[in-house]
């Protein structure tokens, strides 16, 4: 239990901070989350993505009376679910809204927010741990909540917070940079290496009791340096020498959870083949990646692969990747109809083009496709054999033209 003069303390120094009106970068989440709207906003996103300056946005432009507490201040360490009387009380009746940063902290939050919206309250919730939340929210929220995820900049709003022009030097520091904007601003590599520590050691191995950090550290770090590859639970119960491939399986629910790694699966009409299947391995954030890896270099294939996954997973559109005899990359469905294929390399030359064009070509014949993508960092060209047509075209490029539609 928390005292009341604590909880005081916090709430109005935690307000003085949000309302200095710092020049931060518009995030294009905004523009989804509406004020007018009755249902719980609940955002949700890796630590330090820019969770807690949206709401500062949000706030900012709404004009009203409004709550706020961030659950992470240690002034409130410990706060249980019983101290919600003493925080309406330090609230006041004065409000229309209220914002709630890392609330996963406070076992049994739900049951307060529901409260909230019980009485006619619009209410904003953050979180970084996507599964806590959403069993929290199927619970006593079904319903009565809309949800919005939230990643580090996009390639956009990197330009804007940077001040840079649109261009090809630019993208490609955004492809190696990420769009973390604390790291943006320092350009130091430990405070990426530092938010790792925080994730896998505090909202994961504490959060689980596990007591192999170690093995579980490795893992991470061996994940995050094969992104692009296929991986599989006993492929990685063998290497780490885990007791079982459940325990693997925890581990790596638990990475995605805290949106640090991202899984993606093989493609196959059944779902038992695609549970089974080997999975490729992706990571919230090129720069994140580069930062934390123990073999990149200048492997921008690999890394140009990472972003174009995250690209797509932000549409939420269904994506797998195929093989069979050959690879393709992606294959993005919307609906239940294939929409894209896409393989990614940062160049194609005399070496890799039959590799490229043999895997699009086979994931082509099996959904019946005449078109495919080849992304590249830059080249711009096409190629035609046998009635099928290969659109090569740089990201940048691709991200404009098509991912940005509506």
């Amino acid at each position: 239990m928390i005292l009341k003069e604590e909880i005081a303390s916090a709430v109005a120094g935690q307000k003085k901070v949000v309302l200095k009106n710092n020049s931060v970068t518009k995030r294009e989440a905004a523009k989804n989350l509406k004020p007018s709207s009755t249902h719980i906003e609940v955002i949700t996103g890796i630590r330090r993505c820019g969770k807690s300056t949206l709401m500062r946005q949000i706030i900012s432009e709404s004009q009203t009376d409004f709550s706020y507490l961030n659950f992470e201040d240690p002034r409130i360490f410990g706060f249980e679910i019983g101290d919600f009387p003493k925080l309406d009380e330090v609230f006041g009746a004065e409000n229309s809204t209220y914002f709630f940063d890392e609330i996963q902290n406070v076992p049994g939050w739900e049951v307060y927010v529901r409260q909230l919206h019980d009485r006619g309250e619009k209410v904003y919730v953050t979180g970084s741990n996507a599964s806590l939340l959403s069993r929290e929210l199927g619970t006593r929220l079904t319903g009565r909540y809309l949800a919005h995820e939230i990643f580090p900049f996009s390639y956009r709003e990197f330009l804007e917070y940077n001040a840079r022009p649109d261009e090809q030097a630019s993208f490609e520091e955004y492809l190696n940079s990420g769009g973390f904007p604390e790291y943006l601003r320092d350009k130091n590599p430990e405070v990426l290496q530092n938010l790792l520590k925080d994730i896998v050691f505090r909202d994961i191995a504490i959060r689980y009791s596990i007591k192999n950090t170690k093995t579980l550290m490795d893992i991470t770090l061996f994940l995050i340096s094969n992104v692009g590859k296929e991986m599989s639970f006993n492929s990685l119960k063998k290497t780490f020498e885990v007791g079982s491939a459940t325990t693997v399986s925890d581990y790596l629910s638990w990475l995605e959870d805290a949106y640090l790694l991202f899984f993606l699966p093989r493609f196959s009409w059944s779902a038992k083949s695609i549970s089974k299947n080997p999975k490729k391995v992706y990571c919230i954030d090129t720069g994140f990646a580069k930062a934390n890896s123990l073999s990149f270099s200048k492997d921008q294939g690999r890394l140009l692969e990472n972003l174009v996954y995250i690209l797509l997973r932000k549409t939420r559109l269904k994506t797998f990747y195929f093989r069979e005899n050959k690879e393709c990359d992606f294959v993005v469905f919307e609906g239940d109809s294939c929409k894209w294929l896409i393989q990614v390399t940062e160049r194609i030359h005399l070496d890799n083009q039959k590799r490229e064009v043999d895997g699009l070509t086979e994931a082509m014949e099996f959904f019946g496709k005449t078109e495919g993508f080849i992304l590249t960092l830059d080249q711009r060209d096409t190629l035609s054999s046998e009635g099928k047509t290969f659109r090569i075209l740089p990201v940048k490029e691709f991200l404009a033209e098509y991912l940005n539609k509506p």
